[in-house]
C-alpha cells in the first residue's frame, strides 16, 4: 500500500481518539476557556466603562477648572477695578486736602502780610509824626526867635480859627 491511501483502521482509531479528546475538551476544557474568555470580556467591558467614566470625570473636572479659572479672572478684574477706584478716591482726597491746606496757608500768609503791612504803616506814620513834630519845632524855634514874629503868628492863628468856626 501506498502512503497516500487511507487505512480504515487508523481512521477509525483517529475518529475515536478525536471524539474522546473532543468530549473531554467539551466537558472540561471549553467551559473553562469560555469562562475565561467571558471573564476577560467582562474585565475589558468594565475597564472600558471605567475609562469612559474617567473621561467624563476628567471632562467635568476640566470644565469645573475652567469655570473656577473664569471666576478667578472675574474676581481679579473686580479686585483691580476696586483697587483702581480706591486709588482714584485716595488721590482725589489727597488733592482736595492739599488744596484746602494750600488755601489755608495762603489765607494765613495774607493775614500775616496784612498785619505786617498795617504794623509797617503805623510805624511809618509814627515816625512821620515824630519827624513832623521835630521839624515843626525847629521851624517854630527859628521863626519865633523874636517877640514880634511870635505875636504875628498868634494873631494869624486866632484869625484862622475864628474864620473856620464861622463856617
Amino acid at each position: 500500500m501506498g502512503l497516500l491511501t487511507p487505512d480504515p483502521g487508523l481512521m477509525f482509531w483517529m475518529i475515536i481518539v478525536f471524539g474522546a479528546v473532543f468530549f473531554v475538551l467539551a466537558k472540561y476544557g471549553f467551559p473553562v476557556i469560555i469562562g475565561m474568555v467571558e471573564d476577560r470580556k467582562a474585565y475589558i467591558d468594565d475597564s472600558l466603562k471605567a475609562a469612559r467614566e474617567a473621561n467624563e470625570q476628567l471632562a467635568n473636572v476640566k470644565a469645573e477648572g475652567e469655570k473656577v479659572l473664569a471666576q478667578a479672572r472675574e474676581e481679579q478684574a473686580r479686585i483691580l477695578n476696586e483697587a483702581s477706584a480706591t486709588r482714584d478716591r485716595i488721590i482725589k482726597d489727597a488733592q482736595e486736602r492739599a488744596m484746602l491746606e494750600g488755601q489755608r496757608l495762603m489765607d494765613e500768609m495774607k493775614k500775616q502780610i496784612e498785619t505786617e503791612k498795617e504794623s509797617a504803616i503805623r510805624d511809618i506814620r509814627r515816625q512821620v509824626a515824630v519827624l513832623s513834630v521835630d521839624i515843626a519845632e525847629k521851624i517854630m524855634r527859628s521863626k519865633l526867635a523874636d517877640e514880634k514874629e511870635q505875636m504875628e503868628l498868634i494873631d494869624r492863628m486866632l484869625d484862622e480859627m475864628l474864620e473856620s468856626s464861622k463856617k
